[in-house]
């Protein structure tokens, strides 16, 4: 019942902070150019809570999957054509901003998002920072079965060139329970390999064949009263040396730390650019050694850097969206594993809701991204629809007929809610978590 609780609430509080900072774009923006606003809404359905200020009245309704602003003279059949202040008076200029104000909202509030995680400091998960060579392969596994060995340069997966990490993800895990091509490269020779990433039954994703990469090895996380944290282990300390031994990954720090427990441990860090040497005796969870901290691939910058790396990382969300979505129409991938619905939303943001605050806002950055790619698609009814019938009107110099637009909105409320059924099929045969590409990158000890 907790659990259930945490999950609801959760999902009321993002799903609600973005659909408001959506909303509010097409107020602002519509009031800016003085169209009237009769209802600015948070929800859908029976209204539960509703107050007025001035002409516009802003409620919250029922059904928490989504909201709307009712503009005065939004339909033909209500304005009159009298009315300056109608929304079909104004110019279609006009008009176009004021639907794409909530996806440009969206899209503000996803680099603001981001841009605060990486100044306080965030494990990656979208590892495109990190290069395509093997660090570890994971015994017993399919990359260890075709022989693949730490050092490996892959270059292509499954006929697809790569040069990053995150590319080598999205290649396994949309291609679950398949067979793999992968080409690479070791010392001066050109091999290929085939792997076959098992399905996770969560999700119908496939996992990482037992393939991690190569990078030094950071904190990521110090738990709370851990020995690590203790001995004044940081989230950014980027780990050097365990006991005099320089360590190259997060594997080789994991075997030093199981190695030595209950004995007093020098370990070198890098901090804000200077070595420091700090002493901590792992505790002994029965026969080997841990000083509780997450390893992974930490980032945090200073603002500007951080507002930069926000936009790139959400310019690289939307490409990798793109090219996943791709993937679906060429049938590499599996709709299930693709599209997520609101049960899975809710699931997720739960699970995350419970881990710490850095997960949920991280979250809502991605769901406000996603938001406002699906609101600019040329949907009938959404954001992008709406705006690609006002351009074809701004080129053909006429408005087109009412029986057409009523068509193409019938039609595009038909997509809508057959999409809604599928993904909510897709959440009901889902038995846990929707994925998270940042499982890509191993924990540490």
């Amino acid at each position: 019942m907790t659990t259930l609780l945490i999950q609801l609430l959760s999902f009321i509080f993002a799903l609600g902070v973005i659909i408001i900072v959506h909303e509010a774009g097409h107020l602002l923006v519509a009031k800016a150019f003085d169209v009237r606003v009769l209802t600015f809404s948070v929800g859908f359905g029976r209204k539960l809570w509703s107050t007025q200020r001035g002409e516009t009245e802003y409620r919250v309704s029922a059904i928490p999957l989504g909201g709307y602003v009712r503009l005065g003279g939004e339909s033909i059949e209500e304005a009159t054509g009298n009315d300056p202040r109608e929304f079909l008076s104004k110019p279609r200029w006009q008009r176009v901003l004021v639907y794409l104000a909530g996806p440009a909202m969206n899209v503000i509030l996803a680099i603001a998002i981001f841009a605060g995680l990486f100044m306080v400091g965030i494990e990656a998960s979208n590892p495109t920072s990190v290069p395509s060579v093997v660090g570890v392969v994971e015994p017993g596994s399919s990359g260890a079965e075709a022989k693949l060995q730490k050092g490996d340069v892959i270059l292509e997966v499954g006929g697809k060139p790569v040069k990053n990490w995150m590319q080598v993800l999205i290649e396994l895990t949309t291609r679950g329970g398949q067979q793999v091509p992968i080409r690479f490269q070791r010392e001066k020779q050109v091999l290929q390999a085939t792997v076959t990433p098992k399905i996770n039954p969560r999700d119908g994703n496939g996992d990482t064949a037992g393939l991690y990469p190569i990078f030094r090895p950071q904190v990521t996380r110090v738990y709370p009263g851990s020995p690590a944290d203790r001995a004044g282990f940081l989230p950014g300390d980027e780990i050097r040396t365990v006991g005099g031994r320089p360590v190259a990954d997060g594997k080789s720090f994991v075997e030093q730390i199981e190695k030595r427990g209950g004995v007093a441990t020098d370990i070198q860090v890098m901090r804000d650019g200077r070595l420091q040497t700090l002493n901590v005796t792992p505790d002994l969870e029965g026969k080997v050694g841990k000083i509780g901290v997450g390893i992974g691939l930490f980032q945090r910058y200073g603002p500007a850097r951080a507002v930069v790396e926000a936009v790139k990382y959400n310019v690289q969300i939307v490409r990798d969206t793109f090219y996943i979505l791709g993937k679906l129409f060429k049938r590499e991938t599996s709709a299930k594993s693709t599209f997520v619905g609101p049960l899975g939303i809710a699931r997720e943001t739960g699970e995350a809701a419970r881990s710490g605050p850095k997960p949920l806002i991280y979250l809502m950055g991605l769901l406000s991204i996603s938001i406002a790619v699906m609101n600019l698609l040329p949907i009938p009814i959404l954001d992008g629809g709406q705006i690609s019938i006002l351009l074809v009107e701004e080129v053909i110099r006429r408005d087109l007929p009412l029986r057409m637009k009523e068509v193409i909105s019938q039609v595009g409320f038909v997509m809508i809610l057959l999409l809604m059924f599928v993904v909510i099929y897709f959440d009901l045969s889902k038995t846990e978590l929707v994925r998270n590409l940042s499982g890509g990158l191993r924990p540490g000890s």
